[in-house]
């Protein structure tokens, strides 16, 4: 049996008992903190927390990991709810073309893009993959990461799919904390199949879907729905074919503009809708009447210079919002969520307390495990994040570019 205790923290962030699956509207200003207290964790769940004052103190001093957070604050470990993790290369090359003046949108139509992956990825071996993606989650693991879901979707045939989606099952049985696989086939069509959509749509339907089934290879399923990738309709058919396997939608809609994918995808069923560059009141109305989370990225619009989402227009209409990193090689290299954090501060006007609520409590639950993590419960996992010595909460999104988490506790 492993035990740790955390004593004399600065304060337990999002603390408490019976907490709602997620926080919406107004609620997203409120930030349990319990000031001066301790943590004891044993085998991973928490088992008792409390003020300094209240603690009885240590009788079995025997295998317990003692940390003094004297001056630190202790978190749950943050979600990050939308990656692509997974990957063959960088792309400098294409933030050179954006520097340049080339719009996101143009770089894809000359085959560069999500495209540019796929054709690297197909070269590159489950192996190198693995270990890539690996040294990629220690890294976004030691900035305060303790949960993420990871997308396929750069490789665009059937083998390459799969490889991928057998990448993240090996992340998922290689580390301690949730891991979530989804299959992002209908990110992009193919070069050979840019005239022929049916085509590929049949081939993810047909051949991908089975043995993705067959192998268990994923927990949801995903659609780029936008102009120049996949329609409405195209959208709406993957989705209920992907169904029938069991795999929840989470999907990519409205990043350049409104199609209707987002009370689609509510009809569908979607755990979360992710991007939101974009947005009309009509997705608006559809979102208040669903258990959908809106999920935005950014460190997405920071990146490839595209507006960013309206958080403040979505939370005073009542919404919950969620934030993510969207790490990946063509529009966001970075999966440091103190960095998205920031960004969602000083760009979206989101406070600190509603930008820490949307990267714990509400984005587990556009994880799918709200019931487990996001929160500092009794008998919710024991995966957290204790900072370094900081004056305050509001210090994390404001000294950007720092590493404020001295420990991630769980890999």
């Amino acid at each position: 049996m492993s035990k740790i205790l955390i004593k004399n923290s600065k304060g337990l962030v999002q603390c408490g008992e019976n907490m709602p699956k997620y926080k919406k509207g107004p609620e997203m200003q409120d930030l349990p903190v319990l000031e001066n207290a301790y943590l004891a964790i044993e085998d991973g769940i928490i088992v008792d927390y409390g003020t300094m004052e209240e603690w009885g103190g240590i009788t079995d001093w025997r295998g317990i990991e003692v940390i003094d957070a004297e001056g630190k604050y202790v978190l749950p470990a943050f979600c990050d709810s939308h990656t692509h993790l997974v990957f063959a290369r960088s792309r400098e090359e294409e933030f050179v073309d954006r520097i340049k003046g080339l719009t996101y949108e143009e770089i894809a139509l000359k085959g560069g893009g999500i495209l540019n992956s796929a054709r690297r990825l197909q070269e590159k071996s489950e192996d190198e993959l693995f270990e890539d993606a690996m040294k990629r989650l220690k890294l976004v693991n030691s900035y305060g990461t303790g949960a993420i879901e990871i997308k396929s979707g750069y490789g665009l045939t059937v083998d390459a799919e799969l490889k991928m989606l057998r990448v993240i099952k090996r992340i998922k049985e290689a580390v301690n904390f949730p891991v979530k696989a989804t299959f992002l086939g209908a990110h992009a069509f193919p070069k050979e199949f840019k005239e022929n959509h049916r085509g590929y749509i049949d081939q993810i339907i047909n051949e991908m879907l089975p043995k993705i089934a067959e192998e268990k290879l994923a927990d949801y399923i995903d659609v780029f729905c936008e102009r120049n990738y996949f329609s409405l309709e195209e959208m709406e058919e993957i989705l209920l074919a992907g169904k029938k396997y069991g795999l929840v939608p989470k999907v990519h809609v409205n990043q350049f503009s409104v199609m209707g994918g987002v009370a689609k995808a509510i009809e569908l069923g979607a755990l979360s809708v992710d991007h939101l560059e974009e947005i009309a009141d009509e997705d608006i109305e559809a979102l208040k009447n669903s258990e959908c989370m809106p999920t935005l990225l950014p460190s997405c619009s920071h990146f490839i210079s595209i507006p960013f989402a309206n958080a403040r227009k979505m939370m005073e209409a009542g919404l919950p919002v969620a934030l993510a990193s969207d790490f990946n090689p063509g529009t966001t290299p970075t999966g440091n969520l103190q960095v998205v954090m920031s960004l969602a501060c000083v760009k979206m006007k989101m406070t600190p307390e509603e930008a820490i609520n949307a990267l714990t409590l509400n984005a587990a639950y556009a994880m799918g495990i709200a019931e487990t993590h996001g929160s500092i419960s009794l008998g919710k996992s024991g995966n957290v994040v204790l900072t370094k010595e900081i004056p305050s909460l509001a210090y994390l999104p404001y000294a950007f570019g720092d590493n404020h988490i001295e420990q991630t506790i769980g890999f």
